[in-house]
């Protein structure tokens, strides 16, 4: 694997090349957050942006990915492509996107899927799928064919990384490790055994 001196060109020269090759969703990523008592949690999120300040995801703000990430702005993220034998950790702090970054891509989105965000009590008990299905039919109509504004209880946070690792797969196991760690003078380099 070669060194690059900055971590998020490595990582959208991997991402274009997943894009090619992997059959679904090339930015799902796992994320990983943790309660203020240090209680972790993982699922399954999609990528919507990254660049120099950070890795961009989207979701209710009632959601538990986004109560913990208030209790505890600090979580880990691991894209891995399974095609390409690489995966990409990234670990950091957690700051909420701008208002007008989710209004924008709010807006961007199939109008089932903002009909989707409304209807959705993202992860509160629901009596039966029939429920969710009633709560869709009602946005519907609510919506009509006028636009749809983003709900205040849907947002996106900005992982911005302290540590960046790339990682792919050789033979007899002996992969090749890269590590990023963010200083006060930019980004450390370093190599890890497999």
């Amino acid at each position: 694997m070669t060194q690059s001196p900055n971590p998020i060109s490595l990582f959208h020269e991997w991402l274009a090349e997943a894009e090619k090759t992997e059959v679904n969703d090339p930015t799902a990523m796992s994320l990983a957050t943790a309660t203020k008592d240090a209680i972790p949690s993982v699922r399954m999120v999609l990528l919507k942006g990254a660049d120099e300040k950070g890795f961009v995801f989207y979701t209710n703000l009632g959601s538990r990915k986004a109560g913990e990430l208030h209790e505890n702005p600090n979580a880990a993220l691991c894209l891995h492509w399974k095609s390409l034998r690489k995966q990409v950790r990234v670990e950091g702090s957690i700051e909420p996107v701008s208002a007008e970054e989710a209004d924008a891509y709010f807006q961007s989105r199939a109008r089932v899927s903002r009909i989707g965000a409304w209807a959705s009590k993202q992860s509160q008990e629901m009596e039966g799928r029939w429920e969710l299905e009633k709560r869709i039919a009602e946005y519907t109509a609510k919506f009509g064919i006028g636009e749809i504004p983003r709900p205040d209880f849907w947002s996106g946070f900005r992982l911005k990384p302290r540590q960046i690792e790339f990682w792919a797969d050789q033979k007899f196991r002996l992969h090749d490790r890269i590590v990023y760690k963010m200083t006060d003078d930019g980004w450390d380099v370093v190599r890890l055994f497999p």
